[in-house]
């Protein structure tokens, strides 16, 4: 028996269909500032910064305050979930800077790659228990769109058909539950 969501609201449809247009408006891009706390603590090394959430927060917040010229080419920024709830040194939350300046903010929802037990070193993605609750709460917080990873490794004998079905199963329940929040 097929199982079918339930339909999105005419309102719910339209604000989906005016935000991946202005995300993707001609000439613009998505900006990826949804590097998490390991991936950070890899760039603040690598220029001698020690990894603290204060460092953290001043780096985002050069991304956050460049030049008003980024507007011209950034639809959208996907914000990690520590980012989300920063501001500036005066006390402007990010996502108000990011919303003045017309672009939509996003938030990366997954919670990373796990193995994928059956195959030859492949993953999916988990995250999904909870994830309702958190689409709604990062919505009330002020995001337009969500961010899920899936991964799949090419070789000349992956990826698995377990694997092609794990990921597209997993998105495909990811996309149903954002869209209905």
């Amino acid at each position: 028996m097929t199982h079918q969501a339930p339909a999105l609201t005419p309102e719910q449809k339209k604000e989906l269909h005016e935000i991946a247009l202005q995300i993707v408006s001609p000439g613009k891009g998505i900006l990826a500032a949804d590097e998490s706390v390991g991936s950070m603590a890899k760039r603040l090394t690598q220029i001698g910064v020690e990894n603290t959430e204060e460092n953290r927060r001043f780096y985002r917040q050069i991304l956050m305050t460049a030049d008003d010229r980024v507007k011209t080419f950034i639809g959208g920024v996907i914000f990690f979930h520590e980012t989300l709830y920063q501001a500036t040194d005066d006390g402007t939350p990010f996502i108000n800077i990011i919303k003045e300046r017309n672009i939509v903010a996003g938030i990366k929802v997954d919670k990373g790659v796990v193995p994928l037990a059956g195959t030859n070193g492949e993953s999916t993605t988990q995250g999904l228990d909870g994830l309702a609750e958190r689409c709604a709460q990062y919505k009330k917080d002020g995001a337009d769109f969500a961010k899920w990873r899936c991964v799949l490794k090419i070789s000349p004998t992956t990826p698995s058909a377990l694997a092609i079905l794990e990921n597209a199963n997993v998105l495909a329940r990811y996309a149903s539950i954002c869209q209905q929040n």
